[in-house]
């Protein structure tokens, strides 16, 4: 996942160019392909042994027109570009003009990212219904559809949202690192995050190489802990056939330091419990598990009620 790119005074979400230039030929050196978003209905009926990659784009900024869609452009290589309808034209912003030339290229497709971009978990649920249907009729209006594709604004939401997402689009995107696969819920599928901190290209090759941690099931489904509730107990159901999961290995941002959480397995389940409240906003547990000769990710991340 990627905001800007060459807008230096943004470094939590700018990558430089020319890192992303290398970026693309670590993707190249690791002979690993990109993904077509056109293929998400065929990938997610059946599983899949060859990893790709899939690159999205948050907010439509001018920089992404500018300085990474040439790029692209010239290699045809596939891409998510969500849109938040509001600020679309403004200052710093693309046009709909060249959102319009982008959604023309076959490799190339665009997201709903809200209409306001707002905090959506600040409004109510009919404020978010209506931020969401204001942005599904700009998108109809401008382009003449509505992306089956959503991000979450800040990778944000609570289960209400969620299932409101659900009746207006195929597949939602949070911003919880992790691996794709068909274990994982469409409507809260991960990403990692890429920019100037967590960009450099160590970290990146290590991303490349990670596979997913599957699972049966995942507790809470609630994804928004409110005051009465923090710190939650975070349950994952793992498959009977994972014979090594029991190496797995978390950590979590509880009472704003990253630490080991208290684990304890029983069976296949694997039950998390936190020493400390998680503070506002973001509460993120982070698992990884070496599985033979390469490694296994799962992020999960949960927003915080303030005080």
């Amino acid at each position: 996942m990627y905001h800007r790119f060459n807008e230096n005074k943004y470094p939590s979400t700018n990558i430089k160019i020319d890192i992303f230039k290398k970026q693309l030929e670590l993707i190249d050196k690791n002979n690993i392909e990109y993904y077509n978003p056109a293929n998400f209905d065929i990938e997610f009926s059946e599983p899949k042994k060859n990893k790709k990659i899939l690159i999205t784009i948050d907010d439509a900024f001018s920089s992404f027109y500018d300085n990474a869609w040439p790029i692209l452009k010239k290699r045809k290589i596939p891409f998510i570009l969500f849109v938040s309808t509001e600020p679309v034209g403004k200052s710093g912003y693309m046009s709909w003009e060249q959102i319009k030339e982008i959604s023309s290229y076959d490799f190339a497709y665009i997201g709903n990212h809200s209409h306001t971009h707002e905090y959506l978990l600040n409004f109510s649920h009919d404020e978010f219904e209506s931020d969401i249907n204001n942005s599904i009729k700009i998108f109809q209006e401008k382009l003449g559809y509505n992306p089956i594709f959503f991000s979450y604004p800040f990778g944000e939401y609570n289960l209400k949202q969620t299932e409101f997402i659900k009746s207006n689009f195929k597949y939602g995107f949070g911003q919880h690192s992790g691996v794709i696969d068909l274990t994982k819920n469409r409507f809260e599928l991960p990403r990692f995050p890429i920019n100037e901190k967590y960009g450099d290209l160590e970290r990146f090759e290590f991303i490349l190489k990670l596979f997913p941690i599957a699972y049966r099931n995942l507790k809470p489904i609630e994804k928004f802990i409110s005051k009465n509730q923090n710190p939650p107990t975070v349950e994952i159901e793992f498959f009977k056939e994972q014979t090594n999961i029991r190496n797995i290995n978390c950590f979590s941002n509880e009472g704003g330091e990253w630490r080991n959480p208290i684990m304890k397995f029983d069976d296949n389940i694997l039950k998390i419990n936190f020493r400390e409240e998680f503070t506002f906003r973001r509460g993120r547990l982070n698992c990884s598990l070496k599985d033979g000769d390469f490694w296994r990710w799962l992020g999960i991340q949960m927003s915080i009620e303030t005080n």
